[in-house]
């Protein structure tokens, strides 16, 4: 470890002490949690603009949504360089034992595959000091498509216990396993921002993030900007500092963390500002699915929801009848986005991926050998169709399973090293549809 790093945990544990003594009644407001945000986001080969915001009470809900913005990846042999952008949201209940506690993580995800090829859409993650694991999202309307469509990124905590719900577009995906008990004070954390790795490859126009946190009390609320921080690890935009190095970033604050928007130009540097206008023929199809719908859905009002979601989604939760109350009791909200047992996108996407696709970017996600690699071919289709449900978004599909024994860091971006992985990825697209490793591999 290095000294500079080792004085940063020094740092944040001793932070973390003095609010333990504080004790764990829920205080008007925190500092700005910059300590924590500078020495998580921040790597040689990983970059970020990132938010972190700490909002001073406890915390049982995260809520963030922006659109499904086109991402674009140069036409050329990049190697073994890994090229991947994500932009998430991630909720850590408890930091009480220090800035790098278990947390939630839910967002967009886009990788590089080959000279041409990419991979896109939503997943979301669990990651603890003992494993983790991540689960692509196949529910929704159009989850894998840059069609400027807006999504949401949720999840809350049960009613009982100490675990949480996740949520995209107001539907229940999945739920954690190892999150720990939310206390009082300032012992929580929720962060949203923009991953790179790779970063001259990629053109991400402007992404417009935006973010709430549940109280103790079950209301919504924006965090107060004293209380957020922020990590951009490539330079700003500027005559100096050109593209493709450097980051676009714009907080809208006011008095409250309203909004954080992020870019990556390629070529031609452009202040960061307000995503494009919808397209017509989208707006159209959304009220077609729209006029489909039931009136209600359990307790929502969906022709509300769907208008909602295209024109102000970050406001759903309070000018949509029923919403606010669904999402945190039934949790299955919008009748538009549940999944479905028809034919997966990726059987129709085009031409297989080969096992040595399949070993070299299991190698390169996950820091280990090729060689450590164990890669097993996809099953046949009358096994798939056998062991299909509907309710499972990746059972269904046709995969590639890689395993290893080998250290690995897994996908967090950490000087952490875990005890093996399993990985399973598509066959037709090469796209990760679920993986664990460490301790987390043993949840069933």
């Amino acid at each position: 470890m290095s000294r500079s790093r080792a004085r940063f945990w020094a740092s944040a544990c001793a932070g973390v002490t003095a609010l333990t003594v504080l004790g764990t009644a829920p205080s008007a407001s925190a500092a700005a949690p910059k300590e924590a945000c500078t020495g998580l986001y921040n790597a040689r080969i990983t970059f970020w603009a990132m938010t972190c915001s700490q909002p001073g009470e406890p915390m049982i809900g995260g809520f963030a949504t922006w659109r499904n913005i086109p991402i674009t990846f140069d036409q050329v042999d990049t190697g073994s360089t890994t090229v991947q952008v994500a932009n998430y949201m991630r909720v850590s209940p408890n930091t009480s034992s220090g800035p790098l506690a278990p947390n939630i993580e839910i967002g967009l995800y886009a990788e590089k595959t080959g000279k041409t090829t990419h991979t896109y859409g939503p997943r979301w993650s669990e990651l603890t000091t003992s494993g983790g694991r991540t689960t692509a999202i196949k529910a929704g309307v159009n989850p894998t498509k840059p069609d400027k469509r807006n999504h949401t990124y949720m999840t809350v905590r049960q009613d009982s216990g100490n675990q949480w719900d996740v949520l995209y577009d107001f539907n229940k995906v999945g739920s954690t396993t190892k999150q720990l008990k939310v206390l009082g004070g300032n012992t929580n954390r929720i962060d949203v921002g923009l991953e790179v790795m790779g970063p001259k490859y990629i053109n991400i126009p402007s992404i417009a993030d935006r973010m709430q946190f549940m109280t103790g009390n079950k209301v919504w609320q924006q965090v107060a900007t004293p209380n957020v921080a922020k990590s951009v690890t490539l330079p700003v935009c500027s005559t100096t500092h050109k593209p493709p190095n450097c980051f676009t970033t714009k907080l809208i604050d006011n008095s409250k963390f309203t909004q954080w928007t992020v870019g990556k130009p390629r070529r031609q540097a452009a202040a960061a500002g307000s995503p494009a206008a919808v397209p017509a023929a989208l707006t159209h199809s959304r009220k077609a699915a729209a006029a489909g719908l039931p009136a209600t859905f359990n307790g929502v009002d969906q022709q509300a929801l769907q208008a909602c979601l295209e024109t102000d989604p970050d406001n759903c939760l309070t000018t949509v009848p029923g919403l606010s109350e669904c999402v945190v009791t039934v949790r299955v909200c919008n009748a538009a986005a549940l999944p479905s047992s028809g034919t997966s996108e990726d059987a129709a996407a085009g031409a297989d991926v080969s096992a040595t696709d399949i070993r070299a970017r299991a190698a390169a996600a996950f820091d280990v050998p090729g060689d450590a690699l164990a890669v097993e071919p996809p099953a046949s289709p009358a096994a798939l169709k056998a062991h299909s449900n509907a309710a499972d978004s990746t059972s269904g599909d046709a995969a590639w399973t890689v395993t290893s024994t080998s250290s690995t860091p897994g996908l967090q971006r950490t000087d952490r090293r875990f005890d093996g992985f399993t990985a399973r990825y598509s066959a037709h697209t090469g796209a990760l549809l679920e993986a664990c490793w460490g301790d987390l591999c043993d949840v069933s």
